[in-house]
């Protein structure tokens, strides 16, 4: 891995949290993610599954995690399960974790090899009466994935050979568990941030007009790279013109041309922590007085906005007073008036026309992390605010994101504090 080793103390005490929800006579079963197929020899990159990534921090395939905090062999109560390395895997793909290695990185004792699974698995599943399966119940996962995991292969195996358990999830409790972070993750999301920021100051001294989407893009995987990330934590938007008015634009094959914006959505990974930053910058830079105006309107509300994430706070309603501030803005810049405020459909409020999309989520592990959102928000939970105002009758879309944590009192503490947001500062870093 590129980053460096994390403190294993994180996943001590992540299994330790995890176990304490778990009923009497439970085992919980993890499992890393498969390496996809491209075609003849080719593969995607490996990412490992963010939960037994969250419990153990072995970033490597085919391992598994079991937890069965009341093994009665203390050895059994947590364990690892690799791949066995050989020297000829070691010259041909690279070292894989020994268990020695694997032990340093994880805090787990009790190695195995994965060729002793279903053996042990079968003396282990005779004591438990529950088994904890693991899938992943995102809110916005529904519909959208169509690949079969190892975890939907482990559960349809498990279920037929063991079909006598009882059955529960361990999803409610790792949504509970990871939305909070431990100030080790925020070490490492503060790193992530950090090197957005980096990139994200080299795009603007590239940024010119004439240059293309692409060019900026790679700008960006430059200096991700170079400081220890595995590049973009999700596929980034580098939208000039009107195609800051297409969300999820990531074609990135245009030319930029003097006059207009450029909509950035980009954020960098360490070590599997996401960063999510979204700027807006004029390719000249300098932005016309309409463009600043605009500018200043969606800075203004992502200030205000970040201000009631507190805890307590409930997601819908924060995202309630936003779309109330957005609408008073709108009013105000005059692309709405009071009729359509007067008339607006409730499940589709006026200001939606120029901001269709929500304020914040949360991040963390995933770009889009875990959380419950029916439940309050906690201190120490990370969000994204990200308002936007979009014109394509204009030319032009201006989004403005950071990632803040939550605090118990006061205002959320900015991970991205050091990433210029004002126009003013863009401009002069732009023309320095």
């Amino acid at each position: 891995m590129k980053y460096d080793q994390i403190d294993r103390n994180l996943f001590i005490k992540n299994r330790k949290n995890f176990m304490e929800r778990m009923v009497p006579g439970g085992l919980a079963v993890f499992n890393a993610n498969d390496v996809f197929p491209i075609g003849a020899d080719s593969t995607m990159p490996f990412q490992q599954n963010r939960d037994l990534f969250y419990l153990s921090g072995v970033d490597q395939e085919e391992a598994i995690l079991v937890l069965f905090p009341e093994a009665p062999k203390p050895e059994h109560r947590e364990i690892l399960f690799l791949t066995e390395t050989n020297p000829h895997i070691a010259v041909w793909e690279g070292e894989k974790l020994t268990k020695e290695k694997a032990f340093e990185v994880s805090g787990v004792k009790t190695v195995y090899w994965l060729q002793d699974f279903e053996k042990v698995f079968f003396e282990i599943m005779a004591q438990a009466e529950t088994i904890y399966f693991n899938k992943n119940e995102h809110y916005r996962v529904q519909g959208s994935i169509q690949t079969e995991t190892r975890d939907d292969r482990f559960i349809k195996w498990c279920k037929e050979k063991y079909p006598a358990h009882r059955v529960a999830k361990s999803n409610p409790i790792l949504q509970r568990l990871r939305s909070v972070k431990d100030p080790i993750e925020l070490d490492l999301m503060q790193k992530a941030c950090d090197i957005t920021e980096k990139a994200f100051r080299r795009a603007l001294k590239f940024t010119k007009p004439g240059v293309w989407e692409y060019e900026i893009e790679a700008e960006y995987w430059h200096e991700m790279i170079r400081n220890r990330s595995k590049g973009f934590a999700y596929t980034p938007i580098i939208a000039s013109g009107n195609n800051a008015n297409v969300l999820h634009y990531t074609e990135n094959n245009q030319q930029c041309k003097a006059g207009e914006l450029i909509l950035l959505d980009t954020g960098a990974e360490y070590a599997n922590y996401s960063s999510d930053m979204t700027r807006s910058i004029p390719v000249s830079g300098k932005f016309t007085d309409r463009q600043k105006q605009i500018y200043n309107t969606v800075n203004k509300v992502k200030s205000e906005s970040t201000k009631w994430l507190r805890p307590g706070t409930m997601w819908d309603e924060f995202h309630k007073e936003v779309g109330k501030l957005m609408t008073s803005e709108l009013l105000d810049l005059g692309l709405l008036d009071k009729a359509d405020v007067q008339n607006e459909n409730p499940d589709w409020p006026a200001y939606k026309k120029y901001f269709m999309h929500g304020t914040a989520h949360n991040i963390g592990l995933d770009t889009h992390d875990y959380g419950i959102l029916t439940e309050p928000m906690k201190a120490n939970q990370v969000f994204t605010v990200e308002p936007g105002i979009y014109l394509p009758d204009e030319g032009f879309g201006i989004r403005l994101e950071d990632d803040v944590v939550i605090q118990e009192n006061g205002e959320p503490f900015n991970l991205m504090r050091n990433i210029p947001i004002e126009a003013d500062e863009v401009e002069d870093i732009m023309n320095s």
